[in-house]
């Protein structure tokens, strides 16, 4: 793996700048014109956003065209997520090439949900790779020039790759490994899950050790109860705290819809501000705001940081 950068995200990283990153969910419609929208809100807020690909395995609009469309129209920066539930390595390899023809620089490997978890419990698993051997594929042809059969690739895409880690899993030794196969194999930064405890944060960081690659932190400040609510109960390996979740269902009973807005934001900066106070003493390079849908809360989050 070379020091060549290749994007905006890899080039603050390297030159160890504090990173922000945001999320953007393309959904089950024929444009993505609100992505697009919530774009224009976070340029100059985040350095880059990621674009979920079928996120729970909720089958939406292709993250490759939505990355492409929100790059063009907006100029953030996108990264491209790609997972491995939907694809055997042939539409993994193909993903790939067009990210490099679309122009997009960086790609998170993910392993995806089972799609059993999602609104098309019929479709086929495919799971051909996982997200560790998406990501030596991905150096293999950047680097290489090559795909995993060692086929040659002409004018081979310029591009990053990142991979996830999970600090809250059950089984975290089992997790820190993965992340270190990750590592290995030429993951060039981590992005973690939503994280809401500095303990379970301080576990990971402690039973991980000194590595060489950035890590982004994930937070996710809940627009609404709901929000909160679905992640405590179904995103495997996140729990919500309990008080946050009272005073998120709490501020459901305000009629005045500025006044319920105001109360939303008061309680994430109120509970956020500790936990990114807690961050600055930790190894993590930036911190990745899952905010989908509510780019207000950016600037006072990063206001903390400061």
């Amino acid at each position: 793996m070379g020091d060549e950068v290749y994007s905006q995200l890899m080039k603050e990283l390297k030159e160890g700048e504090y990173v922000f990153t945001g999320e953007l969910e393309p959904e089950k419609a024929g444009d993505v014109n609100e992505p697009i929208e919530m774009a224009k809100e976070l340029v100059g807020l985040v350095t880059a956003c990621n674009v979920t690909d079928n996120p729970q395995s909720f089958a939406y609009v292709s993250s490759l065209a939505a990355s492409y469309q929100i790059q063009k129209e907006t100029g953030m920066e996108c990264v491209y997520q790609l997972r491995c539930a939907d694809r055997n390595r042939m539409a993994l390899l193909s993903d790939v090439l067009g990210a490099g023809v679309l122009g997009l620089k960086n790609i998170l490997a993910l392993a995806g949900d089972h799609v059993s978890l999602g609104d098309t419990p019929d479709a086929k698993p495919v799971f051909d790779l996982d997200s560790t051997t998406l990501i030596a594929m991905i150096r293999k042809v950047v680097d290489e020039g090559k795909d995993l059969g060692g086929n040659e690739i002409h004018n081979p895409p310029k591009l990053h790759v990142g991979g996830a880690a999970a600090p809250g899993a059950a089984y975290l030794q089992a997790e820190v490994a993965k992340v270190k196969r990750k590592i290995k194999v030429g993951a060039e930064y981590i992005q973690t899950q939503v994280v809401y405890y500095p303990e379970v944060l301080d576990k990971f960081f402690k039973e991980l050790g000194k590595v060489d690659v950035p890590i982004l932190v994930g937070i996710f400040p809940a627009r609404t109860f709901g929000q909160a609510d679905f992640f405590d109960k179904y995103v495997a390996g996140v729990d919500v705290p309990p008080d946050y979740l009272e005073n998120m269902k709490a501020s459901k009973q305000i009629k005045d819809k500025e006044k319920k807005k105001e109360e939303v934001d008061r309680i994430n900066v109120e509970f956020f501000t500790g936990f990114l106070e807690h961050l600055k003493g930790t190894p993590a390079a930036g911190c990745h705001m899952m905010a989908v849908g509510y780019p207000r809360i950016i600037a006072p989050l990063k206001k903390v940081m400061e």
